[in-house]
């Protein structure tokens, strides 16, 4: 019996001692840990907003080697792919034919000078005779009449031969321009004419090419009202966007807007010294829209967009967080253009922004921006 009064007297102590340990004073919360996040602060710096825009190379120049005269090809005298000078003989037509009828011709002009000349001595001849009335007046009047015709088949002769000499001439078919020629169209042996439809081969000149983009007709009014600035420059970037270290100077050579595109040709003139751009190569321009001498941008990682309303977190200089409602403008390598909002000297929050509240306390550290290419 008395063990059983000792186990109750042990299990009323239990309980006694729990209820005093729940009836005393509850212990406090720990305190929330600071945030930590990543700032960078604001500085002014020039900004440039640019656009690159696809487009193609075209020759600077272009001229198709055909034939004026009719013939065989004796000889190409070029080599294909090099650069040719104007002027410089490509192909040689067998000149035999036109070599002889230069001399035919240099025969008819020698007899019409001798006819001329026999003519103009017998209207001397006549002339005094005519007066003292030894011959007729009609007699005269012939003898006028065939050294006035003598006369004119003479300088038909001259201009028989000057044109079977420009056939001789042209039997040395000449580069029309100076610049690279392509591939020969025709071979030794092949018989060419005036009227072919194909020609003998091409020259391009390309020591300058231009390079062909298309452009909205609203953003090239915008470019023409800053004729004269730096935005009628255009770097040149290959295919993959890496830039040639190429530049040129942009042409408003567009007179008409497309209708269905609402676009107009916009053509840029690049000098191409070592060419490094051929006809026909797809590329892009880099053309810039505006200068900002002193702009302020944030990364596009710190800006938060809520309602179409976007905003930053700024820290104070009591280390708490505060929210910014910003306005942006363009978007330029990952960082947005802060139109409004900020000001120079602030810090922003870039990393870290996830569970940020208003006035949270934060440990901070400098912001590093990532290498270019990761």
């Amino acid at each position: 019996m008395s063990t059983r009064q000792d186990f109750s007297r042990i299990l009323l102590l239990g309980v006694v001692a729990f209820g005093l340990a729940a009836c005393g004073p509850a212990e406090e919360e720990p305190a929330t840990a600071p945030l930590q996040v990543s700032l960078m602060t604001l500085e002014a710096h020039p900004l440039t907003v640019s656009e690159d825009l696809p487009g193609r190379v075209a020759a600077f120049r272009s001229a198709e080697v055909r034939a004026q005269v009719g013939g065989i090809v004796h000889r190409r005298r070029f080599e294909q792919g090099s650069e040719v000078k104007a002027g410089s003989v490509l192909f040689q037509i067998n000149p035999a034919p036109f070599a002889a009828e230069v001399d035919s011709a240099a025969a008819v002009l020698q007899r019409s000078e001798v006819a001329h000349a026999r003519a103009a001595l017998q209207v001397e001849r006549l002339a005094p005779l005519m007066r003292a009335e030894a011959v007729s007046r009609q007699a005269y009047d012939d003898a006028v009449a065939q050294r006035d015709q003598a006369a004119a088949e003479l300088a038909q002769a001259r201009a028989t031969l000057a044109r079977r000499r420009l056939d001789l001439q042209f039997a040395s078919v000449e580069a029309p321009i100076s610049g690279r020629i392509d591939q020969a169209l025709v071979s030794e042996g092949a018989l060419v004419a005036p009227g072919d439809s194909a020609p003998m081969a091409r020259v391009q000149q390309i020591d300058q090419v231009y390079v062909d983009v298309r452009q909205s007709a609203a953003a090239l009014d915008s470019l023409r009202r800053q004729d004269g600035s730096a935005a009628l420059a255009a770097d040149i970037l290959d295919g993959e966007g890496k830039p040639m270290e190429l530049s040129g100077r942009i042409l408003f050579s567009g007179i008409e807007v497309d209708a269905g595109t609402g676009e107009v040709l916009l053509r840029i003139l690049v000098d191409n010294p070592q060419r490094r751009l051929l006809p026909g190569m797809y590329v892009r321009a880099r053309i810039a829209r505006a200068h900002y001498p002193t702009a302020l941008s944030v990364p596009q990682q710190a800006v938060l967009h809520r309602g179409g309303q976007a905003s930053v977190w700024v820290v104070d200089t009591h280390g708490r967080a505060q929210p910014r409602a910003i306005e942006l403008g363009e978007l330029v390598g990952r960082r947005y253009r802060v139109v409004s909002g900020l000001s120079a000297g602030e810090q922003v929050a870039v990393e870290g922004i996830e569970r940020l509240s208003p006035d949270a306390p934060v440990v901070t550290r400098a912001w590093q921006p990532a290498a270019a290419g990761h």
